[in-house]
């Protein structure tokens, strides 16, 4: 049999539609009861489904209001606060396309996103880099929105232009990925296919609201669900969480591995009464993390695997977890293969993870370039670029990168991207980036080069404003010379293999 594993088609998008109103549409019905509590802060910050739903369409009035139009593109560049899901949400309801960006870019690596986006506007928190523009509205322009009149959901085609997200690419330069207001509609397949979502829910992300792990799992879906949704304030250590999870009556928890980590650091037992299970992505879940979870907790996590260009898609779930060792199987609706060159290699081989292209929740390409978006195709499957084999029941065992992309605390980086800037550094003739593990389920990036012994230091001080934090190596080694293959490539695996060898 061959590794195909097709759930069925999901339910066909309505139309006209528009994402917002799809967020909000249990909003009315709820009303008053709380739709986001922000927790750990000095004061309590809590929204109703009432003050978010006014709040969001009382921006995008406002945002029409400043001169832009559906259709136009507004770049965020917000902080980690309620500012940012209402922006975000207030842009769609309008018909603009928002791009929500980290908060931790430098002013240097956003030059490069509006020079792809050609953006209409900016909206910008001053403490947050950016280039000036031409059209700029603050955050006190933003939040003066929210108390106008509500704007009408721009409703329209499902396939329109809903919003774009950057991913970094094999190329080293970011990719901008545009998606369609459909993709809202793909994420109720995660509800049951990874959640186990309900109404009645209090589900907490750890991550900070301008992380798109958080604004979709953290918040959109909760809302779409009409659960409560819980944010750690910023700055929250993640020795206080289990503290919140419990004063809070958190039911779901969900976290990148290493807040797993961080707080299985603190005590062997966490006894968190209302949790029924925990919620992982961004990067693989090693085994010892969850293991040790479930023994402190008595609950269990459920991993799942995504991507920009398409969410999440494989997971274990409640009610299907996953097989020991594996991510998962395909959430219900989807059609998942693991292909090799002549197409889906039979059960149990190793190939390449793909996306069908009827996919809901796939993007519809990279932002004005057709030629890369065709490039990851292979008939009618987007290529993942990530390595898997399937077993009978279609659970998915993830075996690695097809590529060198490294992964920080969640976010995809590229190798390319952080050797072009270190390229550049006086007295480096050559340069490799690999991710390493430095211990048991712990791996950073680290920069490998050639020429003069530099001090660490002057290099730390020469990437700090050129690339954002998690970006950066962690670690700085010189070689007399790096592996080179005989077509005069980096060998990047080699380098990896031989550093960890010598730990």
């Amino acid at each position: 049999m061959l590794s195909v594993f097709d759930h069925g088609p999901p339910p066909p998008c309505p139309a006209p539609f528009n994402m917002a109103a799809h967020v909000l549409g249990r909003a009315d019905l709820l009303a008053q009861k709380e739709a986001l509590r922000v927790v750990g802060g000095d004061r309590a910050e809590v929204w109703t489904y009432a003050a978010l739903k006014a709040a969001v369409l009382g921006t995008g009035r406002g945002l029409l209001a400043s001169g832009l139009a559906p259709g136009d593109i507004l770049l965020l560049r917000l902080g980690n606060t309620v500012d940012f899901p209402l922006a975000y949400l207030g842009a769609i309801a309008a018909g603009l396309v928002p791009v929500p960006t980290a908060a931790g870019l430098t002013e240097r690596e956003v030059c490069g996103m509006i020079d792809v986006l050609s953006p209409r506007a900016v909206l910008r928190d001053p403490e947050v880099a950016c280039p000036a523009h031409p059209k700029t509205l603050t955050t006190d322009d933003l939040r003066a929105f929210r108390a106008l009149p509500p704007c009408a959901f721009d409703l329209g085609a499902p396939e329109r232009m809903g919003y774009i997200v950057f991913t970094s690419g094999t190329s080293g330069t970011p990719r901008a990925v545009a998606h369609a207001h459909r993709a809202i509609w793909a994420r109720q397949m995660m509800f049951d296919g990874w959640y186990g979502l309900r109404e009645d829910d209090r589900l907490m992300h750890a991550g900070a609201f301008n992380w798109t792990y958080t604004l979709g799992t953290g918040l959109m879906d909760p809302w779409t669900r009409g659960a409560t949704a819980l944010i750690a304030a910023p700055g929250t250590d993640a020795v206080r969480l289990p503290d919140l999870l419990r004063a809070h009556d958190v039911t779901i928890f969900a976290a990148a591995p290493g807040v797993y980590r961080q707080m299985l650091k603190s005590a062997q037992s966490l006894p968190l009464p209302c949790l029924r299970h925990g919620l992982s992505a961004g990067e693989k879940l090693p085994q010892a993390t969850r293991a040790a979870w479930t023994a402190a907790t008595g609950t269990p996590i459920f991993e799942a695997y995504g991507m920009s260009e398409c969410s999440t898609f494989i997971s274990g779930c409640p009610a299907v977890p996953a097989a020991e060792g594996a991510l998962g199987a395909p959430q219900q609706g989807r059609r998942i293969a693991i292909l090799g060159p002549d197409g889906p290699v039979p059960l149990g081989e190793e190939g390449t993870i793909a996306v069908h292209r009827s996919d809901p929740g796939l993007m519809l390409g990279y932002l004005d370039a057709p030629e890369e978006t065709a490039a990851r195709m292979q008939g009618d499957w987007f290529l993942t670029g990530d390595q898997g084999a399937m077993d009978a029941q279609g659970q998915i065992t993830y075996l690695g990168r097809r590529d060198d992309m490294m992964n920080a605390g969640g976010f995809r980086v590229s190798p390319l991207e952080v050797e072009a800037v270190l390229a550049h550094v006086p007295g480096i003739s050559a340069v490799a980036v690999v991710e390493v593990n430095i211990k048991a389920d712990t791996t950073v990036i680290a920069a490998f080069y050639t020429g003069a012994a530099l001090d660490d230091s002057d290099l730390e001080a020469y990437v700090s404003d050129k690339l954002a934090r998690y970006k950066q190596p962690r670690l700085y080694v010189h070689l007399p010379e790096l592996p080179m293959g005989a077509n005069g490539k980096i060998l990047r695996r080699a380098l990896r293999a031989s550093f960890e060898a010598r730990k």
